[in-house]
């Protein structure tokens, strides 16, 4: 297998799933991408009409190298690396994992409110429209 592809936010359920997608990485012989998704850029004009463009890729690619850093921990011959890709999460994922003829998308099962609970808006979305294997990684303590 060639390449994984995992998102992360920051939060510990992704934290999870990254190392999930690590663990299959390492498993398989694969390269890991760690894809963080951020917000559209804004632009704003000030005085001496020069545009100013904000965008959250910065923060987003911070995320991606801190969770590749937490991996490295724990598996340190891991081939990795970090995504920022603009647009809500699953379609950062998509675009990502296109982009770079992904064998494998993970995700984890962070549990939403609504008709998404059993997996999650975003793993929900990924599985609809994923051109390649999904795995749904556990991301909640074990009882």
């Amino acid at each position: 297998m060639g390449v994984i592809v995992v998102g992360v936010d920051g939060s510990e359920p992704a934290a999870q799933a990254a190392l999930a997608g690590a663990r299959l990485a390492v498993a398989l012989g694969s390269e890991l991408r760690v894809v963080c998704a951020y917000g559209n850029y804004e632009v704003e004009r000030v005085q001496d009409d020069r545009d100013l463009v904000f965008t959250t890729v910065e923060p987003a690619t911070e995320v991606a190298e801190q969770t590749i850093g937490r991996l490295r921990n724990v598996y340190p011959d891991l081939s990795v690396s970090a995504h920022a890709a603009g647009g809500k999460p699953a379609d950062a994922l998509l675009e990502v994992a296109e982009s770079v003829d992904a064998d494998l998308i993970v995700v984890g099962n962070k549990r939403v409110q609504g008709a998404a609970r059993i997996l999650g808006s975003v793993a929900t979305e990924v599985a609809r429209k994923a051109q390649c294997d999904l795995y749904i990684a556990y991301t909640h303590a074990r009882r």
